[in-house]
């Protein structure tokens, strides 16, 4: 008698979206499979806002805005050329609106960022490779992709409230990138460069890479996708070194 046949078991369909987040990190490949049959993708950028804000928050609390926008022109020498009551002027003029635009872009900031990641790689990989999968799909995977940015995040929180808050640097907040080694007097083009060589966003790109391959594995691998958006990285490296070397 013939044995029956044994099917092998399908990538879990990740019931809810929580569950997806946890199966990112634990689980990429079978996520990844379930996110491509099924693609949503509010929840993690929902989140990511949420602890974006609650860092903006702390950091309001535990630091506050003078310390920050004091270090940035602490190497200006525009602003150094000035009188000091000029300078008290430009600080507080600075500081009525340095809030207000924090906490507008930890809102608006993740969906624009998704939105617009997604819609690249969307044409890329539909017209370079020739995949045919939606747009839906594609900011399925980059929201994913983004978890841990959620983590980097968590992190941060709890440096806040660990660190003396005269030692903190809000652009590093995270030592997970080789420019918050840097000295403060370092030039702004090599901060940009090194800046950009992070821990947390080359563990995104690994979990793109995987994400775009489980959306289209006949036209996309993994190694194939990740070069596409390793190449996408350069560019914006290279865009946001030359910005910070013409205006330092």
């Amino acid at each position: 008698m013939a044995s029956p046949a044994v099917q092998n078991p399908e990538a879990p369909e990740g019931a809810n979206s929580i569950g997806r987040i946890f199966g990112v990190l634990f689980s990429p490949k079978a996520t990844f499979a379930s996110i491509a049959r099924r693609p949503t993708w509010i929840l993690p950028i929902v989140i990511l806002c949420i602890v974006e804000l609650g860092i903006v928050g702390v950091f309001s609390r535990r630091v506050g805005w003078r310390d920050l926008i004091e270090k940035q022109v602490a190497n200006n020498s525009q602003f150094q050329q000035l009188t000091p009551a000029q300078q008290e002027t430009r600080i507080e003029a600075a500081l009525k609106f340095a809030p207000i635009v924090a906490y507008a872009q930890t809102v608006v900031g993740p969906f624009l960022i998704a939105l617009a990641f997604a819609g690249i790689l969307w044409v890329i990989f539909n017209m370079a490779v020739g995949a045919k999968f939606g747009f839906r799909e594609s900011l399925a995977v980059v929201s994913y992709g983004q978890v841990p940015s959620i983590l980097g995040g968590l992190v941060g929180i709890l440096v806040l409230f660990l660190k003396d808050p005269s030692t903190v640097d809000l652009q590093h907040l995270v030592a997970s990138n080789v420019g918050a080694f840097l000295s403060g007097d370092s030039p702004k083009w090599l901060s940009a460069l090194l800046g950009s060589v992070d821990l947390f966003l080359f563990w995104e790109m690994i979990l793109l890479a995987m994400g775009f391959n489980a959306v289209a594995p006949k036209k996309i691998s993994v190694g194939g996708a990740f070069a596409w958006i390793l190449g996408l990285w350069v560019l914006g490296v290279m865009i946001r070194v030359g910005i910070a070397a013409a205006f330092s």
